[in-house]
């Protein structure tokens, strides 16, 4: 289930800034049946963009703020500052249960899981280290509201962090992989937050949109 509709925040002839909804796909998966996607939907919408716009992902069920290059200059340029680890992303989530301390870093190593794909799974000799810092924001009806700071960009590097006994020990609300969710509920994780060096003008921009939960 798409939870809202996909919108565009900002365009010009180098990049669009999208506000994805949980449940849409980032980008193509395998099958005929996972075609639809916020890349596919870009492509439709703006023409002159490249085939393979994608310079990083959210999961299909997080919401929020996605940056896709027009051009292939862009693409590269981009694509250098996510593996140089210049862009700074934050996002909003709701956790299960009650989280007393006001703030914190978690370092945990995790790898996929091959015999339940995409599970990740903890393994402090194998595996690589996500690094998030987390604030406490509020309590709520449903669990505790935390801003998550990502340093690193592993794969459900937010869900593992706050579902392990030695991260938050808290799952995501909705979250149906590491939590109580069922497939297809609306995961209450949102990229609020992003900021990265324009491609052209080589200016810092940065964009907001506030979590819908």
């Amino acid at each position: 289930m798409i939870h809202g509709e996909l919108k565009i925040i900002y365009h010009d002839q180098f990049l669009v800034i999208a506000d994805k909804p949980g449940g849409l796909l980032s980008v193509p998966g395998r099958g005929a049946d996972k075609q639809d996607c916020v890349t596919s939907r870009l492509r439709n919408m703006f023409p002159e963009m490249i085939e393979q716009p994608a310079v990083h992902r959210l999961d299909m069920y997080t919401s929020g703020l996605l940056v896709v290059a027009v051009t292939r200059e862009s693409h590269r340029h981009l694509n250098r500052q996510f593996m140089d680890r210049t862009v700074i992303k934050h996002y909003q989530a709701i956790v299960e249960g009650e989280i007393h301390g006001d703030s914190g870093e978690i370092r945990l190593p995790f790898r996929l899981d091959p015999a339940n794909r995409p599970l990740q799974v903890y393994d402090p000799q194998q595996g690589k280290m996500g690094v998030t810092t987390w604030t406490r924001l509020s309590r709520e009806a449903a669990g505790t509201r935390i801003r998550f700071v990502p340093l690193t960009g592993r794969t459900h590097q937010l869900r593992v962090h706050a579902a392990h006994h030695l991260g938050l020990c808290c799952p995501i609300v909705g979250d149906s992989l590491y939590g109580c969710g069922s497939d297809g509920d609306r995961m209450l994780l949102h990229a609020e937050y992003l900021e990265f060096t324009h491609p052209e003008s080589n200016k810092r921009v940065h964009f907001h949109v506030p979590a819908p939960f």
